[in-house]
């Protein structure tokens, strides 16, 4: 019962929708309603300013990875399987928010902070992949998806050289489910890329 507790608290924490509830505060209404339709920092940035978009992402990451945290704190390391399951959770809360009728965003800064605490190097190879990405070709979901495939391989791959410590099964298939997901939610973005309709990353400047 603590187990299904714990996954249950991870996906309510997810599921807090911060990039909504800023843009609401900002006056801008409902920002799933402008842009992609998303409650992530990309589309806050676009709706209401760097400085939304940047607190945004910082929240995100932050409720990720305190889930991963609160799920270790009360099950201990040796549950591996569970937190693993809580981080899931925590991605999908942002996913699908039960507070949103279940519309949220693509799960990548949620993401981001999951695997900042259960595999942080190749946490940081992904990082830097998708800098590059959007720093050659500006689009933001083409480094976001880029980045959530190279995760779960960057995970085994630093394992199998023997840098740092080697990925579990748990991490492995978080990894690798949370990858699917993200590429799952961002299809609509891959058909604009494919038409070469895919809107290059811009933000909107605003005072606050």
């Amino acid at each position: 019962m603590l187990h299904v507790a714990v996954v249950a608290l991870a996906y309510l924490l997810g599921s807090i929708p911060f990039g909504y509830l800023l843009v609401r505060l900002r006056g801008g209404g409902d920002v799933r309603r402008t842009g992609s339709g998303g409650t992530g920092a990309t589309n806050v940035t676009r709706s209401a300013g760097k400085g939304a978009g940047l607190l945004t992402l910082l929240l995100d990451a932050l409720k990720g990875a305190a889930a991963v945290l609160v799920a270790r704190l009360v099950l201990g390391e040796g549950d591996e399987w569970w937190v693993c399951a809580a981080a899931t959770a925590a991605v999908l809360g942002h996913v699908f928010p039960v507070w949103l009728s279940f519309r949220g965003g693509k799960g990548v800064a949620t993401g981001l902070g999951v695997f900042l605490v259960l595999a942080p190097l190749a946490t940081l190879c992904a990082l830097f992949v998708f800098v590059l990405v959007v720093w050659l070709w500006r689009y933001v979901s083409l480094g976001s998806m880029t980045a959530a495939v190279v995760l779960p391989l960057a995970a085994w791959a630093l394992g199998a050289l023997g840098v740092g410590e080697r990925a579990s099964a748990p991490v492995l298939a978080v990894a690798v489910t949370g990858a699917a997901l993200i590429v799952f939610m961002h299809r609509a973005n891959i058909g604009r890329l494919l038409r070469g309709e895919e809107s290059k990353f811009q933000s909107v400047n605003r005072e606050p």
